[in-house]
């Protein structure tokens, strides 16, 4: 257990950010750059924006989640996962709901310039980004309460990440970017199923019906093995349609991080799982790095 009165404050916001979930928000920036590098588009100041926007949102995202879990009582001192502050008790719900918004406000001043640069398209993905951060464990209708937060992780941590990346570097979005956005959305999804895996059981006495509730353990099992797998099928597939050079085939490196993940995914339970976690979110910054690489050769 950790001794939360030896936790210092500004030690107390770092857990809230949970520094270990940003690997899943910079992964599709970098393969969004690598897809503009490769077909010679890449802009340094937009890209770079495109990350600071990104993490800012994750964090964002992560003090919404820390809050509004909290008041719905899904997180309980049963919780199998990482610290969550407010239900330890290290900041109040209202500063966590105004770092929340500070976050989210810092986000949109880099918007702003990403607009500038980009214009109309950019600011529907600034706010859709925003508000579904919020409508994930936030609103009347929270998206991971009801088995859609698995489709709301592989659209906005895949396809809108990875193509907006691009975008806002080319002004346009090519079959390359919208392929290249698939496996990342695969792998930050698996990283989501090991979590709610992990608690199945306590989502199910919470009432939250996550992916992994509705299908049972073993249904979140096959899940966890098709997204992982499937992610290193589209490299190829991306070489096969000539959308890559052979290059691409670079991410197929990272295989060596996976069969002890599967082992873990289909024989542990609880708390066990979150080396899964962890070693899920460093397999997708890893395979994206490489398959950034292997695009921009």
């Amino acid at each position: 257990m950790t001794d939360t009165h030896n936790i210092s404050v500004p030690q107390r916001w770092i857990l809230a950010a949970r520094p270990k979930t940003l690997p899943a928000a910079a992964a599709p920036v970098v393969v969004g750059a690598g897809v503009a590098i490769g077909q010679g588009v890449f802009a340094a100041g937009p890209a770079l924006a495109a990350l600071l926007g990104a993490l800012l949102i994750q964090i964002g995202a992560n003090f919404a989640n820390d809050v509004f879990d909290y008041k719905k009582g899904a997180d309980t001192t049963e919780r199998l996962g990482p610290l969550r502050v407010t239900q330890a008790g290290l900041l109040s719900p209202g500063q966590v709901m105004a770092g929340m918004w500070v976050t989210f406000g810092l986000a949109t001043l880099i918007g702003l310039y990403l607009a500038w640069v980009g214009g109309w398209p950019v600011v529907a993905i600034g706010v859709l980004s925003i508000l579904s951060g919020i409508a994930y464990t936030g609103g009347p209708f929270p998206l991971g309460y009801n088995g859609l937060g698995d489709l709301f992780v592989f659209i906005f941590f895949g396809l809108v990440a990875v193509c907006g990346t691009y975008y806002v570097q080319a002004l346009t979005v090519s079959a390359a970017a919208v392929w290249a956005s698939v496996p990342v959305g695969f792998l930050a999804t698996a990283i989501l199923v090991v979590n709610n895996l992990r608690d199945v059981d306590t989502d199910r006495a919470a009432g939250k019906k996550t992916l992994a509730v509705r299908l049972g353990r073993r249904g979140a099992q096959i899940e966890y093995l098709l997204l992982v797998y499937g992610a290193f099928l589209v490299p190829l597939l991306m070489w096969f349609l000539r959308l890559a050079s052979p290059w691409v085939m670079l991410s197929w490196a990272s295989l060596l991080l996976v069969r002890p993940l599967v082992r873990m995914v289909l024989t542990e339970k609880g708390r066990p799982l979150n080396l899964a976690l962890a070693g899920t979110a460093r397999l997708e910054l890893v395979f994206s790095v490489l398959f950034a690489v292997g695009l921009a050769l």
